[in-house]
Formats: structure tokens, C-alpha cells, sequence
């Protein structure tokens, strides 16, 4: 078992996708950092990693097995152990992993780039562990959980921001109000009020989430502060990404 010492990690708890666990040059100073004392490193295959890093799916058995109680966490001059936690990497990516005793990954963080180079020259010439696994589904994204084609190149605040955009748009489509969804669509693209005018509530809102998956720019930002003015618990959600209260 090969092990990396004195790693610090950024947990991202409760994340099914990669793109939501920052890498190091997105961390914060208010982000709760811990230190790993000690945590053992697993090479996989591509596909084990790519089901770890974007689903919460439970992980094989054997793996668990491999890696019960060899972790330890530093706090306060303690050491702590930790029952399922681990780094893991196919040799391109690299994840830190803790399931808080769970079978799942349920915290997942990035490591910073000097321990990362670590991991890379510790696996460089050793062969992925043979571990098992059924993907019993096939992922599937959706509003609420975007495709990273959609985060690819934003910003962590970009990707926030976008999440909450697609939260205010589902909320927006069970309404089911054909004159406020038709409104947010004219206020999109002003110059297709005709067009909006004739259209069924079903494809007005398909038009507009069509237009609006792709990209983040000012626009968008300024169609989400719209669409979650009077929502308080939207409005929390962006106070907390934008460090002010919507306008």
C-alpha cells in the first residue's frame, strides 16, 4: 500500500460531479481546509475513477477493505483515524476521497499541485488495482445535475451561479405559468416577442433553457437575478456567491 503524508484537503460534500470539487487554484481562505496525516494512495482504472469523481454511487467492497482505518486525520495535535478515506487516481486525475463511514464517496476534494506531482511519480509505473464494481445505472444528467460540457471553462463562482440559474429555471417550469414564462423569454431575447407570444408554455420554456445552457456572461447573470428576485431561499444562494443582496 503506498501512502502520501501531510495532504491538505478541501472537502466538497454530497458532490455526484467532479466539476463541483474545486481545484486548488479555486480554493478560498474561508474554505474549511483539514490536514490528512497520513492517507493511502490507490491506482484504478480510467473507468473507477471517472464513477468516483462524477456519481455517489457505492464503491466496491474490496476497495474499502484495502483502505479500513488507514487514514488519519490531524486536529489539534491529535490524530485522528478515519475509517474509509483515501486518494485515489487513474494516473491522470488524482481525488481525495472520505466516506465518512458510509459506502459512498460522500466528501471529495482535489489536492494541491507539489502532492500532486507526488501521486503521479508514486503510480508512474505501477498498474491499476483490479477492483470490481457494477454500474448498476448509467448516469444520467439533467437540470439540477448539469453535463460538465455545460461547467467546462467557468469559474467556481460561473458554475454556482449557473446551478442556481437552472434551479430558478426549474422552478420556474413547474409553475406552469405560460404569462411569466413568456415574460422571462422576451426579457432573454427581447426581439422574439412575437414569436414568444404565439408559443405553448412547453416550448417557450424549451426555447429558453436551450439559449441559456450554453456559456455564462453578464446576461445570464442578469436574467437569474430576475428570476430568483422574491425567492428568498435563491436569494440567500446568491447573496452568499455575490456578497450582496439581489438589486
Amino acid at each position: 500500500m503506498m501512502y502520501l503524508h501531510d495532504v491538505w484537503v478541501n472537502w466538497f460534500e454530497g458532490e455526484e460531479n467532479g466539476y463541483s470539487v474545486c481545484h486548488f487554484h479555486e480554493w478560498k481562505k474561508d474554505d474549511p481546509i483539514e490536514l490528512l496525516d497520513q492517507v493511502p494512495v490507490l491506482k484504478v482504472t480510467n473507468e473507477l475513477y471517472h464513477y468516483i469523481e462524477n456519481d455517489l454511487a457505492d464503491l466496491p467492497e474490496s476497495l474499502l477493505n484495502d483502505v479500513y482505518q488507514k487514514a488519519y486525520l490531524r486536529k489539534n495535535h491529535e490524530r485522528i483515524q478515519l475509517d474509509y478515506c483515501f486518494i485515489v487516481t487513474d494516473g491522470l486525475g488524482i481525488l481525495a476521497v472520505d466516506t465518512l463511514g458510509y459506502q459512498i464517496p460522500m466528501r471529495k476534494s482535489r489536492i494541491i499541485p507539489r502532492q500532486e506531482q507526488l501521486v503521479y511519480e508514486m503510480v508512474a509505473e505501477e498498474k491499476p488495482m483490479d477492483y470490481s464494481f457494477t454500474n448498476k445505472s448509467k448516469k444520467e444528467y439533467h437540470i439540477l445535475s448539469p453535463e460538465p460540457r455545460l461547467m467546462l471553462g467557468l469559474t467556481r463562482k460561473e458554475r454556482h451561479m449557473k446551478q442556481l440559474l437552472f434551479m430558478a429555471l426549474d422552478h420556474l417550469y413547474t409553475s406552469k405559468n405560460t404569462a411569466q414564462v413568456r415574460y422571462w423569454y422576451t426579457e432573454w431575447a427581447p426581439e422574439k416577442y412575437s414569436d414568444i407570444r404565439t408559443k405553448s408554455f412547453e416550448e417557450v420554456w424549451n426555447q429558453l433553457y436551450e439559449e441559456v445552457k450554453h456559456g455564462w456572461t453578464e446576461k445570464h447573470e442578469n436574467l437569474c437575478e430576475g428570476l430568483i428576485k422574491g425567492e428568498p431561499f435563491f436569494e440567500k444562494l446568491w447573496e452568499m456567491q455575490n456578497g450582496s443582496k439581489v438589486n
